[in-house]
């Protein structure tokens, strides 16, 4: 079923389709070169996107599985198995979180630190080449 557009909405331009293409294009190129890049220094992307969760937490360097599987967008137990192997290589640790017997932190440990702060330099290096690339489409309207 195709969606109706929204009342008022203006047709879409050839250059809208183009920017939107080339943003999109850009979007994939960037993961790629993630995904790549992570492979490399020995972390799987899920590993990455988690160590960078962590670090990028508001407020607070260390959070509650529930809050990582929403952060990353997956189920509670696929982010619990994520956090098994991620301990297991060293990377984060758990500890009782004081506030709440019931809950586990989940935080970095200094080699998780170290190597998140190596992948994500080189990650902001590649935004900053690809900066055409991943700017936001105009609407007609702007």
């Amino acid at each position: 079923m195709v969606e109706e557009s929204p009342v008022g909405a203006q047709a879409l331009t050839k250059e809208d389709f183009e920017a939107l293409a080339r943003f999109r294009f850009g979007i994939r190129r960037y993961l790629r070169f993630s995904e790549e890049t992570v492979r490399r220094h020995g972390v799987t992307p899920q590993q990455y996107q988690l160590l960078l969760a962590l670090k990028g937490f508001p407020g607070r360097d260390w959070a509650v599985v529930r809050e990582l599987a929403d952060r990353l967008q997956l189920r509670h137990h696929t982010v619990v198995e994520l956090v098994n192997r991620a301990q297991g290589e060293g990377l984060v640790a758990r500890t009782p979180d004081p506030d709440d017997s019931r809950a586990v932190r989940v935080l970095l440990t200094d080699e998780g630190e170290r190597i998140l702060g190596r992948l994500s330099a080189l990650h902001r290096d590649e935004l900053r080449r690809m900066n055409t690339a991943l700017t936001l489409p105009r609407s007609q309207a702007q």
